[in-house]
C-alpha cells in the first residue's frame, strides 16, 4: 500500500523536499566524472500532480520516480487518498518499493510546494504548448501534470515556465505520461553528458553505465543477454561460384535437330 500523507497548507515549510548532494574535489574524481557532476548535480526533479484519481496511476508513477531519480512528488485533492484507503491491494503498482525513499506528500497547493530556484513545467495538451521532442529541460523542474479525467487549472498554467505536450495521436495514461516525460529528460541529459566528455581522455566509467547498469536493475528473473554475432557464411551458390571450372565445363553440347 502507498503511503499516504494529509495535506499540508501552504504555510507549512517541506523541509522533506531538500536535496543534499555529496561534495567531490576533481582530483578524486575522472574527467568523466567531472563532466557528469557540471551536468547532473546542480539538478533537481520534482513531480506535481493535480487531483490524481486511482492508486495505480500514482502507484505508477512513485515506480517511475524511483527509476528517474524524482527528488520528491506532490499532489493534491483527496481523491488518490480515499481509493489508496479502500485496501485495492491487488492493484499494487510500486513493487519496488519507490514510495518508501522518495517523498510522497499531499499539499493544498502546488504553486507553493515548488521549491526555490525551480522551474515550473506543466505537461498536457494545452493549445500553445511546445511538443515535448523540441523541449529543452531546466536543471531544476517541477513537473505539473494533470488528472485522469481532466487537465492543469488556468492559474498554474498561467504561472508556468513552459509548458509542453507529448505529440500522441490521443492522450496517454497519466502514469505513462510521466514516464515519457522523464525518459525525454534521461535521454537529454545523456547526450549533453556525452557532448562534455566527448574532449576528454577517460570515458565513463563502466560501474554508472552499460552491463553493470543493466545488471544491477534488472528483474531477478532476467537472464538474458545480446549474443555477438557469429560471421555470416556464404551462401552455397557463391561457393559453388568460387570452385576451378571443370573440363566439362568447356565441352559442347550438340542436340539432334
Amino acid at each position: 500500500m502507498l503511503p499516504s500523507v494529509m495535506p499540508m497548507t501552504d504555510d507549512e515549510q517541506m523541509t522533506n523536499t531538500e536535496v543534499t548532494y555529496t561534495e567531490l574535489t576533481n582530483t578524486e574524481m575522472t574527467c568523466a566524472e567531472v563532466a557528469s557532476e557540471q551536468t547532473f548535480d546542480a539538478s533537481a526533479v520534482f513531480i506535481g500532480l493535480v487531483n490524481p484519481k486511482t492508486p495505480v496511476n500514482v502507484g505508477g508513477i512513485m515506480r517511475a520516480s524511483g527509476c528517474y531519480g524524482v527528488d520528491g512528488v506532490f499532489y493534491t485533492g483527496r481523491r488518490y487518498e480515499l481509493a489508496a484507503r479502500s485496501g485495492a491491494v491487488q492493484y499494487h503498482v510500486d513493487t519496488k518499493d519507490a514510495g518508501e525513499r522518495i517523498p510522497l506528500t499531499g499539499v493544498t497547493s502546488l504553486l507553493a510546494a515548488i521549491p526555490a530556484d525551480t522551474q515550473l513545467i506543466c505537461v498536457d495538451l494545452v493549445v500553445g504548448a511546445t511538443p515535448l521532442p523540441d523541449f529543452v529541460h531546466p536543471a531544476k523542474a517541477f513537473y505539473v501534470f494533470g488528472p485522469e479525467d481532466g487537465t492543469i487549472g488556468q492559474e498554474i498554467i498561467d504561472k508556468a515556465d513552459a509548458v509542453v505536450y507529448v505529440p500522441t495521436v490521443g492522450c496517454m495514461n497519466l502514469a505513462a505520461s510521466v514516464n515519457v516525460l522523464l525518459y525525454d529528460r534521461l535521454a537529454k541529459s545523456h547526450r549533453e553528458a556525452a557532448s562534455l566528455t566527448s574532449n576528454l581522455a577517460s570515458g565513463i566509467p563502466s560501474s554508472l553505465s552499460g552491463d553493470a547498469l543493466i545488471r544491477q536493475s534488472r528483474d531477478n528473473n532476467n537472464r538474458t543477454r545480446v549474443k555477438v554475432a557469429r560471421e555470416s557464411r556464404k551462401p552455397r551458390h557463391i561457393e559453388a561460384s568460387c570452385l576451378e571450372p571443370s573440363s566439362s565445363d568447356n565441352a559442347m553440347v550438340v542436340t539432334a535437330a
